[in-house]
């Protein structure tokens, strides 16, 4: 398939229908539902686990929607089964310190202890591979093949470890939950898992692959055009923001963690699910532009704030009410003026096209005003349409004309 050919068309795998999709989302929904009576139960901290669940469910909507609209495509049925791994470990966790700290008298609560770590297959096994795949859920060639097997295992290896751990520690009947509802054997391996600690250094080679999967995607980029580069846009987009905000979100005190990881958490699952879908597909050049254009302006109007208030309070010893209320007027007034400039200079390196098209309406503007001739108008406005918008068909109607 060439990169610019759109969704592999292919049948879905038996038992991998929409009604599937749903049982799953269902499934997962309930689950989710679990989470707040549990958590607040087992005196667990209840805005940890909420934020986890605003990142969480946006994942599972997108893997539903995706599943359901192509369930020949294995990159929904990843993020449908991600969320409901992590919400198994969600609700394993409470449920856990429920009957082994608080005492409780439950069942299955062994069954909690080892599905508390559910949140690791679904992690290492369900998310990477996404990004290989992505956008139709086809591996780039058949030299891949080796590489995803050979992540897989790795992967496998690791979580195979993580479980036999706890299933030592329970089956000696050493099971010590820690406040987190975590085994403690396991969360700070010592004597019986003492070995874990050596296990988890299989997390490098893992990261040496995600490095691999992202290599991926970028030479992928240099060779796509049409719909595929717009899809990669997309995706690029979203972990950006991604990285950037957890970034910021570690280096600014101020701001709320919670709300940063639930605003990283709903936009890099939306991004994929546009780019797999392809609605609104072109719409990215648009977004990253004003993105871009937004982000500059604020940086540079704070910058010129910070400095006024700095040059009116230590230079000028202006008393600090007066410095800050000339600051903001003064950042107010250069705030049109600065977006324009700046909006101009962005669109004409991210949004090329629009930047094209503004160029080729206001040189038809100029021409119209001296224009006399309603033939030569007419003419001059398909031409100025055809280039700009590209349509597939044109017609100029003239009303009143003999």
């Amino acid at each position: 398939m060439s990169a610019g050919s759109g969704v592999a068309r292919r049948p879905a795998a038996r038992g991998l229908r929409p009604a599937a999709a749903t049982a799953l989302a269902v499934v997962a929904a309930l689950l989710a539902a679990a989470v707040l009576p549990l958590t607040v139960l087992a005196h667990q901290g209840l805005l940890a686990n909420v934020t986890q669940l605003l990142v969480v469910v946006p994942i599972l909507a997108v893997g539903f929607i995706v599943a359901r609209r192509q369930p020949g495509n294995p990159i929904g049925w990843l993020l449908l089964a991600v969320p409901a791994g992590v919400l198994v470990s969600l609700d394993a966790a409470p449920y856990a310190v429920l009957v082994y700290r608080l005492g409780y008298h439950l069942p299955l609560g062994p069954a909690a202890v080892l599905l508390e770590a559910a949140y690791l297959p679904a992690l290492l096994l369900g998310l990477p591979p996404v990004f290989l795949l992505f956008p139709d859920g086809v591996l780039p060639s058949p030299r891949w093949r080796w590489v995803l097997w050979s992540y897989l295992v790795l992967a496998a290896c690791l979580v195979a470890a993580a479980f036999a751990a706890a299933a030592s520690v329970m089956i000696s009947h050493g099971i010590r939950i820690d406040a987190g509802g975590g085994l403690t054997a396991v969360d700070h391996p010592t004597a019986q898992t003492a070995w874990l600690s050596r296990a988890g250094l299989l997390i490098f080679p893992l990261l040496a692959f995600w490095l691999v999967f992202a290599g991926r995607l970028a030479a992928s980029w240099r060779h796509a055009d049409g719909d595929r580069r717009q899809q990669l846009k997309w995706l690029m987009s979203g972990v950006a923001v991604a990285v950037a905000g957890t970034v910021v979100s570690n280096l600014v005190p101020a701001l709320d963690p919670a709300a940063t990881a639930v605003g990283v958490g709903a936009v890099l699952p939306v991004c994929i699910g546009v780019a797999i879908l392809r609605y609104r597909l072109y719409d990215i050049d648009r977004i990253i532009s004003r993105t871009l254009a937004y982000a500059i302006v604020t940086g540079l109007l704070v910058g010129v704030y910070a400095g006024l208030v700095l040059l009116a309070t230590g230079v000028l010893s202006v008393h600090g009410p007066v410095a800050v209320a000339a600051a903001t007027l003064a950042a107010a007034a250069l705030f049109s003026p600065l977006r324009r400039r700046v909006q101009k200079l962005v669109d004409r390196r991210f949004n090329r096209a629009r930047y094209d098209a503004d160029k080729i309406v206001a040189g038809f503007a100029g021409r119209l005003k001296d224009a006399v001739d309603l033939d030569s108008v007419r003419d001059d406005l398909a031409a100025v349409v055809c280039q700009a918008l590209e349509p597939a068909h044109l017609s100029v109607w003239v009303s009143g004309r003999d």
